[in-house]
């Protein structure tokens, strides 16, 4: 009997050993040499749903306050060039629609987009202190021949408008394309490109990726239905906070809304209503419990190229423009990379 007494303490005692034992990972940069990596990242509505009275005017003052950020660094929510050309052979596995056709641009230029893409890294190797409107025009053709519009859009801001036209690789087709890509209702284009060009930066960098949360399964309706039941048993918290949205967005300058989206009791709604409901739904299939693994798959994914773009670059200043729902697991995970700290949402927009 003394024997398991002792037995017993001893197990006891080492339970707080063990529990001081845990590594935190986030501690080994402690004693790192240099400047750390300053992130900020912005959660955004999906402007395609704004009302027809929106302006692009109305986010100047979110675009100053972004400025006064200095960010060397922007990505956005979209698919980058080398994932479309990854999918586009993989056609039985991700389907024939997954990213918009290039074919125009690569008629014009001549280049597939994998070529497209090694002349443009090329160009911006050596791209000069004060660069001409041919080079412009030719970088604005190289991106969209690599699925890159975001970035032929900067490009294409930085031009005088005597020098938006034809040449260098830019024909009737894609100066069309890149007019239309002016009037879209798209973060990409009125927040990160306005803002890259603004700042004198050349790119924007596409960081989405969908690889992973194409759920694979035989009934994909059923699917859907069964994640839409799930969401509606749970979201009456994000019903009332997307009533304080929708007015937000009625206003002539979005500043507000922004500073409203990103505030922490906003994010942990949004947060709590996609994955709560989601992980207690019953399902004899698991689909609600699948959607979750595919969310946090591609917000992996995603946090894992946005750090690809400073990984030579330690110390960058990066803005990441995503939408908001995403933005709790970019601050998470971010946070738990060496030496990277995530700014305040709410401290540059105030």
């Amino acid at each position: 009997m003394e024997q398991w007494v002792k037995r017993i303490l001893f197990a006891g005692a080492m339970v707080p050993v063990l529990a001081q034992a845990q590594l935190d990972l986030t501690a080994l940069d402690r004693d790192m040499t240099g400047p750390r990596a300053q992130v900020l990242v912005l959660g955004t509505v999906h402007l395609r749903s704004m009302p027809a009275s929106f302006n692009p005017a109305s986010l100047d003052g979110v675009l100053d306050k972004l400025v006064k950020f200095k960010p060397e660094i922007i990505t956005i929510e979209t698919e980058s060039g080398e994932e479309c050309d990854m999918v586009a052979r993989h056609v039985a596995k991700y389907g024939a629609d997954y990213c918009a056709s290039v074919e125009a641009a690569r008629l014009a230029t001549g280049l597939d987009a994998p070529a497209a893409m090694a002349e443009a890294d090329k160009m911006l190797k050596a791209w000069p202190e004060q660069a001409t409107a041919a080079q412009r025009r030719r970088l604005a053709a190289l991106f969209l021949a690599s699925y890159d519009t975001a970035s032929a859009y900067v490009q294409w801001l930085q031009l005088a408008e005597t020098e938006r036209r034809a040449g260098d690789g830019l024909n009737e087709v894609l100066i069309a394309q890149l007019t239309q890509t002016a009037k879209r209702n798209n973060e990409s284009y009125q927040i990160a490109a306005r803002l890259a060009a603004r700042l004198g930066l050349q790119r924007v960098h596409a960081v989405d990726n969908h690889t992973g949360d194409r759920i694979d399964v035989a009934d994909i309706k059923a699917f859907v239905r069964s994640i839409e039941s799930a969401w509606a048993a749970g979201n009456t918290g994000l019903n009332v906070r997307k009533k304080g949205e929708d007015e937000l967005t009625l206003t002539t300058d979005l500043l507000p809304l922004y500073r409203y989206i990103n505030e922490p009791e906003g994010l942990r709604i949004y947060a709590e209503a996609n994955i709560i409901p989601s992980m207690r739904a019953k399902s004899a299939e698991g689909y609600p419990q699948m959607w979750v693994a595919g969310w946090e798959i591609r917000n992996m994914r995603m946090v894992a190229n946005i750090r690809e773009t400073f990984r030579e670059r330690p110390g960058a200043r990066v803005l990441s423009v995503v939408g908001v729902s995403h933005k709790p697991w970019f601050d998470s995970w971010l946070r738990q990379l060496q030496g990277v700290d995530v700014v305040d949402a709410a401290d540059v927009l105030k």
